[in-house]
């Protein structure tokens, strides 16, 4: 028989694997999810893959249907709304706590991040970029040092990414978005805790309005 810890590795490998699809757009809002093709790519049979199921419904990115399997939840544009704007305030006190806690080490390594997402930027990889942007949000959060902080964060930051990848950046508004991150950047090194907590709670409502028109203009919405 195996043991608690594989069981509990494949089921923690299952939900990731399948959330990364629900992220990357292979399995798309509104659309069932299937079972027996993904029993066959990860080699694994009905139980955990339902398991996995069940626990992807519990965080609301799978909805289970009587009887009839689960599909990908779709995302409205009340819950971006709801979403960014808690998120927003989360976001804006991590940069007035980071401003004030930051090490140079600490703003050595968000710089190092900041360089390589332009890197992605020049050479056009959205999902390396979308990463790399990511890690940057984190690391200041990280540099904030509140645990409470982190653990609300990181209960919305799937539901935040999920809806990033709804909305197909424009290229101005990706452009905008990179020089954002420069201000950030710059109110992080002149630990200006003020400037940095408005600076990113702008940038996410920056981002939000993209999200929220690429919702209200998707057939799926109507």
């Amino acid at each position: 028989m195996p043991n608690d810890n594989h069981v509990s590795s494949l089921h923690d490998n299952l939900v990731r694997d399948i959330r990364e699809m629900v992220l990357d757009g292979t399995l798309a809002p509104g659309q069932r999810v299937p079972e027996r093709f993904l029993t066959e790519q990860f080699g694994v049979s009905r139980t955990p893959l339902r398991e996995a199921i069940r626990a992807l419904a519990s965080e609301g990115t799978l909805e289970l249907l009587p009887n009839r399997g689960a599909r990908v939840t779709k995302v409205s544009a009340k819950e971006v709304d709801d979403l960014f704007e808690v998120m927003g305030v989360l976001e804006a006190l991590s940069g007035e706590l980071a401003a004030k806690k930051a090490t140079n080490p600490d703003i050595a390594e968000v710089k190092a991040l900041h360089y390589q997402m332009v890197l992605h930027f020049t050479r056009r990889e959205l999902i390396a970029y979308f990463h790399l942007n990511q890690r940057i949000h984190e690391k200041i959060l990280e540099i904030a040092g509140n645990d409470i902080l982190m653990n609300m964060y990181q209960t919305l930051a799937f539901r935040i990414r999920r809806a990033r990848y709804v909305a197909n950046i424009s290229e101005t508004r990706w452009s905008t978005a990179v020089k954002e991150h420069e201000e950030l950047l710059a109110a992080l090194e002149s630990r200006d805790g003020e400037k940095l907590g408005h600076l990113l709670r702008r940038h996410l409502a920056n981002t939000c309005e993209i999200v929220r028109k690429a919702i209200e203009d998707s057939p799926t919405s109507h």
